[in-house]
């Protein structure tokens, strides 16, 4: 195609243009294929299959639409190996070169597939963020963003709800994260955590007592959980090295200066922590007011105080006076 008489643009030609009409032809053909494709599985899944069903038919769809993209831009625009072999070099060395994050990230997805580090649905720690994941991409995982209990509100960045319990914050986190970090998993395989309570009491209190209300109101709470953890547990101690633990409530004592710091420790669900906590603290608190049984605070023991004279200021001016 000649724009100046004498001179020609490079690669501009009735065959470079066809090749492009037939490129966008068939990618509006693909995306039109891979919406349908959508439409289709949110039908027949509808109500039938949970959200990890529906997520990885959506990842198998787009991994499969991927792999058409590819195959057909390879076999409109290479349609001569020779030139495939030398395009494919130059492309290879340069994204190499330029995308090399990018590179990684998208390792990163078929590492987070094919060796199930965590999937829609789960609650994560990942690059620094907490909480669930909701959505995952070639290149990025979104996570909302859950708070932090007070324990840990001293982390980057800081969290203004102190439990965990959603921000209404949405976080995108790329997928080259699992390969320099560690990503802590709260849901997959063993979905339960270990939760405690410290309550401090005075020495002179009914220690076996208070034990007892803490241990009763524990169990009262999570008699079912430990149930259904039991069978978990063993099915983690399967498939890991893992050594069972004791799933029922128990109270550990540690002395201090001040009181002696009864901690009752027992299995919650990922989900719903604060509520069961409040459930449970409120029913700790009404059992000690009960038994009459008080939370202690810190004591001082005054030994002794340093002679102290007071001197009558007015009096001892009406004295001089008088003399005068």
């Amino acid at each position: 195609m000649e724009i100046i008489e004498g001179f020609r643009l490079i690669g501009v030609n009735a065959e470079t243009g066809l090749k492009l009409l037939f490129t966008v032809a068939f990618v509006s053909v693909l995306w039109l294929l891979q919406r349908l494709s959508y439409a289709l599985a949110n039908q027949v899944l509808r109500g039938r299959y949970k959200e990890q069903v529906r997520f990885w038919t959506r990842q198998g769809i787009n991994l499969f639409t991927a792999l058409l993209l590819l195959l057909g831009l390879l076999s409109i625009w290479f349609d001569n190996p020779a030139r495939l072999a030398t395009g494919v070099g130059l492309v290879t060395a340069g994204l190499a070169f330029a995308l090399q994050r990018v590179i990684t990230a998208l390792a990163g997805y078929f590492v987070i597939l094919r060796g199930q580090t965590f999937s829609v649905g789960d609650r994560i720690e990942m690059g620094g963020v907490r909480g669930d994941v909701i959505a995952l991409g070639f290149i990025q995982t979104t996570i909302m963003e859950m708070g932090q209990p007070p324990s840990v509100q001293d982390a980057i960045p800081p969290i203004w709800v102190k439990s965990r319990q959603y921000t209404g914050r949405i976080v995108t986190v790329t997928n080259d994260k699992i390969f320099n970090e560690p990503v802590y998993n709260y849901t997959r395989d063993f979905p339960y955590l270990w939760e405690e309570i410290s309550i401090p009491i005075k020495y002179t209190a009914d220690r076996d007592r208070a034990e007892q209300i803490l241990l009763e109101t524990a169990e009262r709470h999570t008699v079912k959980i430990a149930a259904m953890s039991q069978e978990a547990l063993y099915k983690m101690q399967r498939r890991y090295f893992v050594q069972m633990e004791d799933l029922q409530p128990k109270v550990y004592y540690r002395i201090t200066d001040n009181w002696l710091e009864l901690t009752v420790r027992f299995v919650v669900k990922e989900h719903g922590i604060r509520d069961l906590k409040d459930a449970v603290s409120r029913d700790i608190l009404a059992g000690f007011d009960q038994a009459g049984i008080d939370i202690a605070s810190a004591t001082f023991d005054i030994v002794g105080f340093p002679s102290l004279h007071v001197q009558d200021g007015s009096n001892r001016s009406a004295r001089k006076s008088q003399q005068g």
